[in-house]
């Protein structure tokens, strides 16, 4: 028997109605990005407290009593998540400056604007410099696990992880034009100013999505009239002016030096002849000194220890010292003469003369404080890289 032909209509309906459930599927894959931008939103409204957050937990890595010995993986995995944890934090509030000018230093140092640069025009280079820093804060982790299977692995993963950073270092002076490699690599973290300027957080909330209160107005104008003279006639307003005891600073902080008006790839001079074969040879000491190092079977021998330091001296005697030498390259090359002070914590002349001052220092010293020092020659008579700069 047939269907009548209101049964037909009755059904179709019904048949051909969309369903409204969600993908569940779908729903669980959008919640990791959501929940990012929740955290990035965080970190950028509460930067002042993550810096010290993140300092209370690297130095609490750095005094936990038998941090070298029964719990050094542990420990150090805590060290190198905070430190990781740390350069994404800098991308976040970096990115937030970006988009706030206001919030940025009005001159800023010239490392921070030839790394910008160079971040912002070659992706190349932002990823190799990632991948650089992240060796760098990683590196003693991986050789600790390394040590476990046994000293010839050990040195097969340092050998390796020095081969990695040269070639990432070779790679960013190839980007930049044979210019030197500065320290670090990326942007470093700049604080957002922690003046109560009512029109910068206006627009900090605007750019998190938030509306605006009629008192935030109130307390903006009001902020904007203590800061400014008005005029009686022109109506134009004058800046205030400063603490009659900091003048001097006022007026430092609003002159322009030669390299504030240079353009950002032009903070370090384009190497050749003599320079460029310095920083060759100070990039490949490193790497000339683990090898030798893997090869010599007595802690107390000093041809490893030769062999890295006359490389890196010779960088520093090659080194290009003329007039044109820009205050970008003398801060790099004085971070990297305190950096060689680490050369009298290595290899033999550690063996032969460091470690017994040290240890007559810690003999000196309360319990506690003698405590963290032997973990500490711990660290540095067994690992390579605690003494890595």
């Amino acid at each position: 028997m047939s269907l009548p032909p209101d049964s037909l209509r009755k059904r179709a309906p019904s048949a051909s109605r969309p369903t409204t459930s969600k993908n569940p599927i779908k729903a669980l894959v959008s919640m990791p990005p959501t929940w990012l931008q929740m955290y990035s939103d965080f970190i950028t409204k509460n930067a002042h407290q993550v810096s010290q957050i993140e300092s209370a937990l690297r130095s609490l890595t750095y005094i936990i009593p038998g941090r070298f010995r029964d719990a050094e993986i542990a420990s150090e995995t805590v060290h190198s998540a905070v430190q990781l944890l740390t350069l994404y934090h800098d991308a976040v509030l970096r990115g937030a400056l970006n988009k706030i000018p206001s919030l940025s230093p009005r001159i800023p140092s010239p490392h921070a604007r030839y790394t910008r640069f160079w971040t912002a025009k070659s992706k190349l280079y932002r990823r190799t410099a990632l991948l650089l820093q992240i060796i760098q804060y990683t590196e003693l982790l991986w050789e600790m696990s390394a040590k476990r299977r046994g000293e010839k692995i050990r040195w097969r993963v340092v050998i390796a992880l020095e081969s990695l950073k040269a070639i990432c270092r070779l790679l960013l002076m190839r980007i930049t034009s044979s210019r030197s490699l500065v320290t670090p690599p990326l942007p470093e973290r700049e604080p957002i100013p922690t003046d109560d300027d009512q029109s910068d957080e206006e627009t900090l909330k605007e750019l998190m999505g938030e509306e605006t209160t009629p008192e935030d107005l109130n307390g903006s104008a009001k902020a904007g009239h203590e800061k400014e003279w008005t005029m009686p006639r022109t109506k134009s307003s004058l800046p205030s002016l400063p603490n009659p005891g900091d003048v001097s600073s006022y007026l430092l902080g609003r002159v322009l030096t030669a390299d504030d008006i240079k353009p950002a790839a032009k903070l370090l001079n384009t190497l050749s002849g003599s320079g460029q074969a310095a920083e060759l040879l100070y990039i490949l000491s490193p790497l000339f000194y683990a090898v030798a190092l893997s090869q010599s079977k007595d802690k107390k021998s000093w041809t490893p220890w030769a062999i890295g330091f006359s490389i890196e001296y010779a960088a520093r005697q090659l080194r290009d010292r003329g007039l044109r030498s820009t205050s970008l390259e003398q801060e790099e090359w004085a971070k990297r003469y305190w950096a060689a002070g680490w050369w009298t914590m290595r290899g033999a002349f550690y063996e032969n003369f460091t470690k017994g001052l040290v240890t007559g220092v810690r003999r000196r010293m309360p319990s506690l404080i003698s405590g963290i020092m032997e973990d500490y020659e711990y660290l540095w008579e067994n690992y390579y890289f605690s003494t890595s700069a």
